[in-house]
């Protein structure tokens, strides 16, 4: 069986031939040209020996010679022409052929692809987002009112011990101040004279801080 050709490898065929070709024009315009310069050196020699035949045989052959030379640079030229145009469709052949790799994978994805599924799984995505984030505001409010009430527990009981200890100085302050003799004289009514203060302080101090 005969396998197709593939017209990458005949691109390549084709474009090895018309560069041989060309090299092959390029070669005969060559010879012509050094055929030229021997028939104008041959006509200059019959004209300086008079011989006016031979010169003008001379001359027809170089009309004839100069005739063939031009034919065969038309023609290089247009091999030239076709080995240019044979490089442009080779590369749009190239471009064709990733064209077309693109457009087959672009429709594999396409197919797999549900567009109602995808807004869909989108849609979820972001009214869950939006539970989460409500979720989320109302433990951190939460946490916040109860780390507020905390401090303000902590921050009651501050003011208290600091009240008590103040109590406390002013009555040792004021003890230590008394008289000796009236200590050792009257026990009984310094220490009731003590409870006393001590209690009307502290409800002094207490009834304050419920105005708070």
């Amino acid at each position: 069986m005969f396998r197709k050709p593939d017209p990458k490898q005949q691109m390549r065929q084709q474009r090895r031939e018309l560069g041989r070709t060309q090299r092959d024009m390029t070669r005969e315009v060559q010879a012509l040209e050094r055929q030229e310069k021997q028939l104008e050196a041959q006509i200059q020699k019959a004209a300086k020996q008079g011989n006016k035949q031979l010169a003008t045989t001379y001359a027809k052959q170089l009309v004839s010679l100069r005739k063939q030379k031009a034919k065969m640079l038309g023609v290089n030229s247009k091999i030239s022409g076709v080995s240019h145009q044979t490089k442009v469709m080779e590369a749009n052949m190239k471009m064709a052929g990733a064209m077309a790799s693109t457009a087959k994978v672009m429709g594999t994805v396409n197919a797999q692809m549900n567009p109602q599924q995808m807004a869909a799984t989108m849609q979820a995505f972001e009214r869950e987002s939006a539970k989460m984030d409500m979720s989320e505001e109302m433990i951190s409010d939460t946490l916040e009112s109860v780390l507020d009430d905390s401090a303000d527990e902590e921050e009651s009981e501050s003011v208290v011990s600091q009240v008590l200890d103040e109590i406390g100085i002013e009555i040792s302050g004021k003890l230590s101040e008394a008289p000796a003799a009236s200590r050792s004289a009257l026990p009984s009514t310094a220490s009731k004279s003590r409870s006393t203060v001590t209690d009307d302080d502290i409800e002094r101090q207490l009834a304050a801080l419920r105005d708070l």
